[in-house]
């Protein structure tokens, strides 16, 4: 059973950076397909980033692409979302998520972290 576990959020203002990371636990993440996600109060659960388990595919939402990166470190079983040039329709919690194989495509996951909290400013 993969545990996730996220950090990093914040409250910061419209144009600050944030790192989010997410570690794992009980399982070896080197090859799963690793996501963040993202859900804002009263709005549904969305898609953000998503790493391939080789990391050399990815994927971004439209509203994120250019200002967010995702990377990964399998030596260390952990997801980094680098979050930049943040805007207060940002805020949410994110989520880091993980499935065995699959495509950064599709957004069906497995395991799923409890979240992190961004809050932005204006």
């Amino acid at each position: 059973q993969v545990q996730l576990v996220e950090s990093g959020g914040g409250l910061v203002q419209a144009g600050d950076s944030l790192r989010l990371s997410c570690a794992a636990s009980g399982g070896t993440l080197s090859m799963y397909t690793l996501g963040w996600f993202r859900q804002a109060p009263g709005k549904e659960r969305e898609f953000v980033a998503a790493i391939s388990w080789r990391g050399g595919i990815t994927n971004f939402a439209d509203s994120v692409k250019g200002r967010f990166t995702i990377s990964r470190e399998n030596a260390k079983n952990t997801v980094h979302l680098q979050v930049n040039s943040l805007k207060p329709e940002d805020t949410a919690v994110y989520h880091c998520a993980a499935k065995s194989g699959g495509s950064v495509f599709s957004y069906e996951y497995r395991y799923w972290g409890q979240g992190t909290q961004v809050t932005v400013s204006s």
